[in-house]
């Protein structure tokens, strides 16, 4: 048995519900038509974290006096291309709809952009302007570790950041030469940390299961543990799909 179309009258008007007025126009219910598209994608964030830990050991050796002053425009310009790939990974974490990792990956981008420049220019002061920048960064940091617990690969980089970013701003403003140094120092604690979580993240990837561990919790737990169901939850509302951010 067939439903009877409500142009069956050789109209091609739909039929209007008795309850609308006639000079309203009716619009049907559109979402038993809608379809959502997910594409999967590869896991951006170990080439984030190794592009991390590079750019970190460059400017860690830098700050510690293992090269000299006449190489500071070579480490800018070996640190420059840590702008464009974590660029990448920002975007790509946009895409995965994982907003954290994607903000936290553009800041890291762009605090690159600026070091390379101004280190590339020789800009007069700019060790101080440098000092400012990263006590922002210390900033926008500590608020990122609010939110960032229950991803505790994201958590424990930023951790060893805060440090780094308080002692680099501190020394660019003050030009004291211990904290320029204690920075370096710091720089290459951080360069361990983020070099240990994208190997650990590779791993993962690569054997479908945790192999080093990372220490999710709560939902980042349950987004690689759970099912479909739990991946789709609420994806109604989520940006993209929902008419405003």
């Amino acid at each position: 048995m067939t439903a009877a179309s409500p142009a069956a009258d050789g109209g091609d008007t739909p039929a209007t519900p008795p309850d609308v007025p006639p000079e309203r126009r009716f619009e049907p219910d559109l979402r038993s038509m809608t379809r959502i598209n997910l594409r999967p994608i590869a896991s951006p964030m170990p080439l984030g974290f190794f592009t991390i830990a590079i750019a970190s050991v460059m400017t860690g050796c830098l700050q510690l006096g293992l090269f000299d002053e006449e190489a500071r425009a070579a480490v800018a310009f070996t640190v420059l291309p840590a702008f464009v790939l974590q660029l990448l990974v920002s975007v790509l974490a946009f895409g995965a709809r994982d907003v954290i990792a994607a903000t936290l990956m553009a800041v890291f981008a762009g605090s690159w952009l600026p070091y390379s420049l101004v280190m590339l220019s020789g800009a007069p002061d700019g060790l101080r302007v440098l000092g400012v920048f990263n006590l922002a960064l210390l900033c926008f940091g500590a608020l990122m570790t609010a939110v960032t617990r229950p991803k505790r690969a994201l958590w424990f980089v930023l951790a060893a950041s805060l440090p780094r970013w308080a002692s680099t701003g501190l020394a660019g403003v003050t030009g004291a030469e211990w904290l320029t140094r204690t920075s370096g120092a710091l720089g290459l604690v951080v360069a361990l940390v983020a070099m240990y979580t994208a190997f650990a993240l590779m791993l993962e990837d690569m054997r479908s299961e945790q192999v080093l561990p990372i220490g999710r919790s709560g939902p980042a737990h349950l987004a690689v543990e759970g099912d479909l169901a739990v991946q789709l939850r609420n994806l109604e509302r989520q940006a993209g799909v929902r008419r405003t951010l």
